[in-house]
């Protein structure tokens, strides 16, 4: 009898953030309010897919930073000073008939018990109360961009006016809750790099795996099946955005996402890819050679693009900034294409010329966190870019994208490389959280090998 084939080891999890951090986290933003405000800030709402089915939820990010809570059409209300409470929140209603077909609500009750929030009502009561627990506040602080938070925003000034004649104080306004929020989803806890640092473990073994199974003949929608599968089976929600698996020219479409063109022999593969994790993301890009040994052509660019990266990584450190880790990669890749004779000239007048840009056509980091692109400004006004400190973590991901052009070599055309690590600040250096994922020429042939 033949035995069952061995199944993939499981990582083990990190621990989830505790109700003490996101308790801190709620005392720290209302910290900085001026008195007598009010924070009003709304979770996600289930979206339709399709006449009666849902998109899979997906909390707010920001929503879910200050209250860990993963239910949808939830309402938080922070209240700096408020005796019953500073922290409110608005949830859906227990209902038997309901919770038989979509399962267990929190509840008021429970969303007190296991979230660590003051007070909670169910949105039955939401009308009857919000207006009441508002009453007097001079400043609302929310989401500009959210239609359901101005439109609460709005609600309370129609009551606050009505309230002038009973001597409560005027409603001033309201400013947008965001940025105090980024500013502070900027640098992570140690629990949140945990999380991180699991999402990108995830997404490593899919990568390596990806490697593996890939051959000629197989689609790129298959090495997608495999990358989420594994993203799956480890415990994560799913992909973390979009998966990119893009053989040849389509490696030069950036955000390739139609993953249906077959796999060539002689091509290379770029895959973009990462698990979300308890809604943290991770995000790596490797490019390798779809039947498992790179071409001198292809060996050769990737070597630039992998110079610019490692150099990149190894420029990440407190204080340093990432207009100039950028600056080191735009140089790095110019001075390869011109040693490869896809440019011609002087390095610093082919980056001044933007010459360049015809071949890199995008920044080299973005933030990384609860989204894929996390939030936080880039730079402290129009002429200081933000320097690192130890908990930011960033991506770094160089490329080059070459066109089907006449003026293009053959042996080059239609190559993109793009190589992507996920890097923590720490307090002298930095970390490689997706340093599993194999990137050296040498161990990407070896690894494919195996197969």
């Amino acid at each position: 009898m033949l035995s069952a084939p061995a199944l993939p080891a499981l990582l083990s999890r990190p621990l989830a953030i505790g109700v003490a951090e996101y308790r801190q986290r709620r005392d720290v933003l209302m910290s900085q309010l001026p008195s007598n405000s009010a924070v009003v800030l709304p979770g996600a709402g289930l979206m339709t897919r399709s006449r009666d089915s849902e998109f899979a939820f997906r909390q707010n990010s920001d929503f879910y930073y200050l209250t860990g809570i993963k239910e949808p059409d939830a309402l938080l209300v922070l209240l700096p000073g408020r005796t019953e409470g500073e922290s409110v929140v608005f949830c859906l209603d227990r209902d038997p008939t309901m919770e038989v077909w979509t399962g267990r609500r929190l509840g008021a009750a429970g969303v007190v018990a296991e979230h660590g929030i003051d007070q909670a009502f169910e949105n039955a009561e939401r009308d009857e109360r919000l207006s009441g627990l508002l009453a007097g506040r001079e400043l609302l602080y929310l989401p500009l961009d959210s239609a359901e938070a101005v439109s609460i925003a709005e609600d309370a000034l129609h009551a606050a006016h009505a309230g002038l004649r009973h001597g409560r104080p005027p409603l001033k306004g309201w400013l947008d809750i965001n940025p105090l929020i980024h500013e502070m989803r900027l640098v992570k806890s140690d629990a949140e790099i945990a999380l991180l640092r699991h999402a990108a473990a995830i997404s490593a073994g899919a990568h390596r795996r990806a490697m593996q199974v890939s051959r000629p003949g197989l689609s790129e929608f298959q090495l997608q099946a495999e990358l989420e599968h594994e993203f799956v089976w480890q415990g994560a929600s799913g992909p973390a955005y979009s998966t990119i698996v893009g053989s040849g020219a389509n490696a030069c479409v950036l955000h390739y996402i139609e993953n249906s063109a077959p796999l060539c022999e002689g091509d290379l593969v770029l895959i973009d890819a990462g698990a979300e994790f308890d809604l943290y993301a991770g995000d790596i890009t490797r490019t390798f050679p779809v039947a498992g040994r790179f071409s001198d052509a292809q060996r050769a660019l990737y070597q630039v693009v992998l110079e610019a990266q490692e150099h990149a990584v190894d420029a990440i450190k407190p204080g340093a900034t990432l207009a100039d880790i950028h600056q080191g990669v735009v140089r790095d890749l110019t001075a390869g294409l011109i040693e490869l004779g896809l440019l011609e000239g002087d390095v610093q007048a082919r980056i001044d010329d933007d010459s360049y840009r015809r071949f890199y056509l995008h920044s080299t980091s973005h933030w990384l966190g609860l989204d894929v692109h996390d939030v936080g400004t880039y730079r402290l006004d129009e002429k200081t870019p933000r320097s690192l400190v130890a908990g930011m973590v960033l991506t770094v991901e160089p490329g080059l994208y070459i066109p089907c052009d006449d003026d293009i070599p053959v042996t080059y055309q239609g190559i993109g490389i793009r190589i992507e690590d996920n890097v923590v600040v720490t307090h002298d250096s930095h970390e490689v959280l997706t340093a599993d994922a194999p990137k050296q020429i040498a161990e990407i042939e070896a690894l494919m090998a195996k197969k």
